[in-house]
């Protein structure tokens, strides 16, 4: 299946249309359960989302089809020397200790930077001694924008990239960089898909920080309504049209929630009609860079 579960939301109150706290244990057990039973087998966690990896492990069972990623933490450093690899290899041993797990799909790179940064080939052949060592099937990174694909490519062999894509944040299929991902045989995760719940909240509970797109948001709701589409179904529906996504990562609250997804997947929108919503101010489709307070 073409959807994966994101779990910061079982470890953190995230995400600017989150009203509640982090979801209580025996919902993550609930979600996870119609995950597994619905056919989602990708779930997407890291180190940096609070008690994520912790729920995890003790929501699982001990036998799964999930193919789990999770992240390194951001190292912030000019140069990788070898208090960051430890860092790494720290974090990694614990990730596996706290998600109960021997083995993970992925292990990808949090902040971009890390890899492009001096000495930045060390991180990358930490990574690739846990995949030869049978840790992790496949090493890969999160990236925000073509600058950071272009250069972390050009420095490096990937398996997998995490990114972002939304109705409103389509910098990465105008510009090719996608389809330059498919071509050089990486997967692609999408993540962003409702831009934080920004896509889906009620005009009148849109935060004051939005207001230079106030009318952009009008208008798209105006099209949603003329074309017989929810919320839901049009910001979903738009992501999962994108041919080259080979996984749309989506989080939730609630099993309740994840049920409402599941009944529209399979609710098509034209990708190329879409273009017309597309933005390109940073501010406004890059959550680090919004003043919401």
């Amino acid at each position: 299946m073409k959807l994966g579960l994101g779990t910061v939301q079982f470890g953190l109150d995230y995400g600017v249309s989150n009203r509640g706290a982090k979801t209580p244990l025996s919902e993550v057990v609930r979600i996870l359960r119609l995950a597994a039973s619905s056919g989602m087998r990708v779930l997407d966690t890291a180190a940096g989302y609070g008690e994520s990896e912790t729920v995890l492990g003790c929501s699982l069972p001990e036998r799964h089809d999930f193919a789990i990623v999770t992240k390194t933490p951001a190292l912030r450093a000019d140069a990788i020397d070898d208090h960051h690899i430890e860092r790494v290899r720290e974090s990694f041993q614990r990730s596996l200790t706290l998600l109960k797990q021997d083995s993970l799909y992925c292990l990808l790179v949090h902040r971009a930077e890390d890899l492009l940064s001096t000495q930045g080939e060390r991180l990358m052949q930490t990574l690739l001694e846990f995949k030869h060592r049978g840790l992790i099937q496949k090493v890969g990174v999160s990236v925000y924008n073509a600058a950071q694909i272009d250069a972390v490519l050009a420095r490096h062999p990937l398996d997998l990239v995490q990114l972002p894509v939304n109705v409103f944040d389509q910098r990465l299929i105008g510009s090719g960089h996608l389809a330059k991902l498919k071509r050089a045989g990486v997967e692609i995760h999408v993540r962003s898909v409702f831009l934080q719940g920004l896509l889906l909240m009620p005009q009148d509970a849109v935060p004051a920080y939005f207001a230079p797109i106030r009318d952009h948001l009008a208008k798209y709701r105006e099209f949603q309504k003329s074309a017989g589409l929810t919320t839901l179904q049009a910001s979903l529906g738009f992501v999962m049209s994108v041919p080259e996504l080979d996984h749309v990562i989506v989080g939730v609250n609630t099993a309740e929630q994840l049920q409402e997804i599941l009944a529209v997947r399979t609710a098509p929108v034209d990708a190329q009609f879409m273009a017309q919503f597309a933005l390109t101010d940073p501010a406004m489709l890059e959550p680090s860079l919004w003043k919401l307070a």
